[in-house]
This record gives C-alpha cells, sequence and structure tokens, in this order.
C-alpha cells in the first residue's frame, strides 16, 4: 500500500523517488498520446473504411472532423476529472483515464466498417473517440500536477518538460508503431486490414504503463492539504465562479495556451496532413520525414523547459508564437518547393484559374455526404480540383457564365448541367475530369510527388525547425500553468484552459485548415488560422500574462 510523506525541501538533487515520479508519470502519458494520436496518423484508412458513404474530399474532411470530436470534449473531461482529482487525489484519477482510454483504442482496432455495419460505424468511431477525448482531459493536468508538486521550486520546469515530451514521444512511438507494421506486412495488406494492429497493440501497452502507475504515490502537497483537511469541497464552483481565479483561467487560455496549441497542431499535425494530401507525398515517407524531424526536436522541450526555470516562462512561450506567425508562410512555401519541386513549379508556370459565379458555386465541403457537387458548372469544375488538392485561383463571372478551368493558359469550360441528365450527364462529367487531368499532366502537375526529386534534407530541416517552435511554446506551459493556480483547485483550474486550447484551438486546426483550403483553392490558405490565433496570443499574453517562474505553489 502506498504511504505518504512530506513535501520535499527545496533546491535539493533530484532524488530516486522523483525520478521514478517523472518516468511513470511520463510513461503513462506517453501511452495515452500514443493511442490518441494514431487516429490522426490513420486518418486515410479510417475515412475509407468508416466514412465510405461518402465522397473522398468529404470523406477525409469527416474523418478528420471525428478526429476532432476526440478534442472537442476535452474541456468536459478536464471538468469532470479535474475535479475529481482536487477531490479525491492526483493518482488514482488519472489511474481511471488511462483506463479509458486504453480500452477505447483497443476498440477501434476490432469495429467493423462502414461496409459491413452502415451508418453505426462511424457513429461507434465518434463515440470512442469522445470517451479517448474525456480521458485525456483529464489525464494531462494530473500528470503536470503530480509532476510539479514533486519538483524542486527552481526546477518545476525541467521536472515538467518531461510531461511535454509525452504528447511528442506518443507521437513519435505511433508512428514508429505504423511503419514498422506497414513495412513488415507491406502495403497491401496494412491497407486492407494491417492498419487495425497498431490500435489492437495498446492493449500491451495498457498493462504495462497500469501496472508503472500503480507504483506512485500520492503527491506529497495534495497529501499534505488532505491530512490537514484543506481540500476544496466544491473545486468547479471556486475555480470559476470567482472572479479572481477566473480571471487567470481567461488569460491562460487566450495569452498563452491558444497560440501554443495552434503552434502545437501546425507543426506535427497540419504539416504531415499538407505533406500526404496536399503535396502527394506518399504515406510511409510522410511518416519517416516527420519521425526524423521529431526525434531532432524533441530534446529541445527539455532545453525550453530548463531555460524557462532561469529566465521565465512568458517570453519563452510568446517568442514562439511571435515566431510561428511570421514564418509559417514562408516555412510552408520552402516546404512545397522541397517535398514536391515539379508541383511547385508547375503551380507558379502553369497556375489554375477557375473563372464563375461565385454565386453559383457552393461550399466544398458537405458534412453529410449528400453532395455530389454536380448541379453547376462551377461544382463540377471546383469539386475535382478540390479532391486532388490542386491549387487554384478564382476569377469572378457574371451570372449564368459556365465555369472553365484554365491551365497555364488552355480554358476548358464546364460541362452545363442543366442541359444534361442521368448517365449522360455522369458521362460528360466523368469525360472533362479526364481533359482536366490531362490538361494538369500535361502542364507538368505530378499525381504524386517523385522521391527522386524530393529534397528530404531540406524537408526534414523546415519539419525540425516547425517542431523547434512547438517545443519553444510546449516546453514550459505545464509549469505556467501549475504556478497559476492554488493548490486546492490546481487540478480544475489548469486542466480546462489547456484543454480548451488544445482541444478546441488546436484540434478543430486540421479539420479547418483544410476545410478553408478546399472552400478557396488556395493551398496556403489554411494557415491563416493559426497565425491569427498565434498573433492574438502575444498581444494578449503581453498585456495580462503575469510571469509565474519564482512562485512558490506549496499554498
Amino acid at each position: 500500500m502506498a504511504t505518504s510523506y512530506q513535501a520535499l525541501p527545496r533546491h535539493h538533487k533530484a532524488t530516486g523517488r522523483e525520478k521514478l515520479v517523472i518516468t511513470a508519470s511520463s510513461l503513462g502519458t506517453v501511452f495515452e498520446w500514443y493511442d490518441f494520436y494514431l487516429y490522426g496518423l490513420l486518418a486515410s484508412f479510417i475515412s475509407r473504411v468508416f466514412f465510405s458513404g461518402v465522397n473522398e474530399t468529404t470523406g477525409f474532411i469527416l474523418a478528420l472532423g471525428a478526429f476532432a470530436a476526440g478534442f472537442a470534449v476535452r474541456p468536459f473531461g478536464a471538468l469532470v476529472f479535474g475535479r475529481v482529482g482536487d477531490l479525491v487525489g492526483r493518482k488514482y484519477t488519472f489511474l481511471v483515464t488511462m483506463g479509458l482510454m486504453g480500452i477505447s483504442t483497443f476498440s477501434v482496432g476490432l469495429l467493423p466498417g462502414y461496409d459491413t455495419i452502415g451508418i453505426a460505424s462511424p457513429i461507434i468511431l465518434v463515440t470512442l473517440r469522445i470517451i479517448q477525448g474525456l480521458a485525456l482531459g483529464g489525464e494531462y493536468g494530473g500528470a503536470a500536477t503530480y509532476v510539479a508538486e514533486h519538483a524542486p521550486e527552481n526546477k518545476r520546469g525541467l521536472y515538467t518538460s518531461f510531461i511535454q515530451i509525452t504528447a511528442t514521444f506518443g507521437l513519435f512511438a505511433a508512428l514508429l508503431v505504423v511503419l514498422g507494421v506497414r513495412t513488415g506486412m507491406g502495403e497491401d495488406t496494412f491497407s486492407g486490414w494491417g492498419w487495425r494492429v497498431p490500435f489492437l497493440l495498446s492493449a500491451i501497452l495498457l498493462i504495462v504503463s497500469m501496472y508503472i502507475r500503480l507504483q506512485l504515490n500520492e503527491s506529497p502537497v495534495y497529501q499534505k492539504m488532505k491530512e490537514e483537511g484543506t481540500t476544496s469541497k466544491a473545486p468547479i464552483k471556486e475555480a470559476f465562479g470567482e472572479w479572481g481565479n477566473l480571471k487567470f483561467v481567461l488569460i491562460a487560455l487566450f495569452g498563452a495556451v491558444a497560440g501554443q496549441a495552434v503552434v502545437w497542431y501546425t507543426g506535427q499535425f497540419y504539416a504531415m496532413f499538407y505533406l500526404e494530401k496536399i503535396l502527394k507525398v506518399d504515406g510511409a515517407t510522410t511518416n519517416y520525414l516527420i519521425a526524423i524531424a521529431l526525434a531532432l526536436g524533441t530534446p529541445f522541450f527539455v532545453f525550453f523547459g530548463w531555460l524557462s526555470d532561469r529566465i521565465g516562462r512568458k517570453y519563452i512561450i510568446l517568442g514562439g508564437c511571435v515566431l510561428a506567425a511570421i514564418s509559417y508562410f514562408p516555412a510552408f512555401h520552402a516546404l512545397s518547393n522541397a517535398a514536391n519541386p515539379a508541383l511547385a513549379a508547375a503551380t507558379r508556370n502553369a497556375p489554375v484559374v477557375v473563372t464563375a459565379s461565385e454565386a453559383e458555386c457552393s461550399f466544398q465541403f458537405d458534412p453529410i455526404g449528400k453532395n455530389k457537387f454536380d448541379s453547376s458548372s462551377c461544382d463540377i469544375a471546383k469539386s475535382y480540383l478540390a479532391k486532388n488538392g490542386i491549387n487554384y485561383a478564382n476569377v469572378e463571372a457574371p451570372a449564368g457564365t459556365i465555369a472553365a478551368i484554365s491551365i497555364g493558359g488552355q480554358s476548358l469550360p464546364a460541362p452545363d448541367p442543366a442541359k444534361l441528365a442521368g448517365a449522360t450527364r455522369a458521362e460528360a462529367i466523368t469525360a472533362y475530369q479526364g481533359q482536366i487531368s490531362a490538361a494538369l499532366a500535361s502542364a507538368g502537375y505530378p499525381e504524386k510527388a517523385d522521391p527522386a526529386q524530393m529534397d528530404k534534407v531540406k524537408v526534414v530541416a523546415i519539419l525540425f525547425y516547425l517542431v523547434l517552435l512547438v517545443t519553444m511554446v510546449y516546453g514550459p506551459i505545464a509549469a505556467m500553468l501549475v504556478e497559476l493556480f492554488p493548490t486546492r483547485i490546481r487540478y480544475t483550474s489548469m486542466s480546462l484552459p489547456y484543454h480548451l486550447g488544445n482541444g478546441w484551438f488546436g484540434g478543430f486546426l486540421p479539420t479547418t485548415a483544410f476545410a478553408m483550403v478546399a472552400a478557396t483553392g488556395d493551398i496556403y490558405y489554411g494557415l491563416w488560422y493559426p497565425v491569427v490565433v498565434a498573433a492574438a496570443t502575444v498581444v494578449i499574453g503581453l498585456l495580462f500574462l503575469p510571469e509565474t517562474f519564482r512562485r512558490n505553489i506549496d499554498g
């Protein structure tokens, strides 16, 4: 049975017990992130298996939307499990969250697809994602609080940075497992059923992680407070019903976490989706490149956590947001040139232009999958370009004008659906898509990125830079959030802004950004989302966010 012990003196060297606390907390959290990010890595397969009842573009965006559903409920998980953590304790709360995460992930590996059980398949999938999101909403705050309450006063940034590494390690572990299974089985087998294996392997990781977590004691700071009878009786009311605390929840959200979140998801997820879906780099190569960049960048989580113990948390976090806001557009242009130079050259030399009346164009995303985008000439033209990730510009035309696609000066008028019906319309659309495909090929637009032309060193360097920004904003954030709030309501108070920021601002980023690209035809347009949020965070953070790195957190 675990025994309690008194809070440790400050400014001492790390003990074996503290190292166990960091290791066990971090390994358990790595497992939960592994589970959570498998879905993102395998979104293309999930789209095909669970959302096969809709068109390809809509299916992929819906798959990303189901990915985002797990993020949407994270704040609610933060409220539920944050309250339990402040009432019952840190240790047992994140044991429960780990169990929920593991069972949900394993179940995804066994879930029949749309072709087998119809609409029940995506409904069950989204339900499992919601359970995962609730569990993760309770996990992070517990692990970060637990480690920080064990840490020496002058090493909280360093100690909690190991919790910050876990998200990247979880993604890295998921990448390695996916790559290993994919390589071992071969692409055909992996595409058929092998993509389920990484989900099923989570059962082994769950057992190991639960065993490690069971070796831990309760946080000494929380245990002391419990013995003195000073724990909060109503942590949610105290955390969010009193302005003195609520204002710091809002400042933390809009002045730090929102920017941190969009930088994190742009650098580690949007970049991956961008390579695969926009630049047409094959999935295995994308995974390898991302894995190398993560391996190179991960030590900097610890570096920036350590640095924040010496110079402060605030300006490191906001500095990363500033660099992101000013460099994302040039960085992603450079990524296009390095990863698919033929596509970048074709986009410059033979730009694609759609001339149509915008009033006759649909938004190129249908959340229920019923729109075939064939009711107007504009839809017929744009749907093909959107599905294939082709960058195009829009030119407004008078109402009633038949839409046309211009590729390097060659104009291809779309079929007029008002004059066609049934099989004749379908045949005309198919023939038109063939014309577009031939014209794109003639203009130098490649179907896929050519590995021989790809500058892999430059791609990894750009991805490493994006990950480095992630480490700047993410390395010190746990320590800052812990230091902003009092012990009696810390788990609840820090969990909500963290998961609102990362669950909503960050988690919805891939879906929102790709929808923005589909709607405008501009493959870079989605970057406005993280740029604007990061810039707003800098302004709010500079005005209102306090520096916290010298605060005593025992009270």
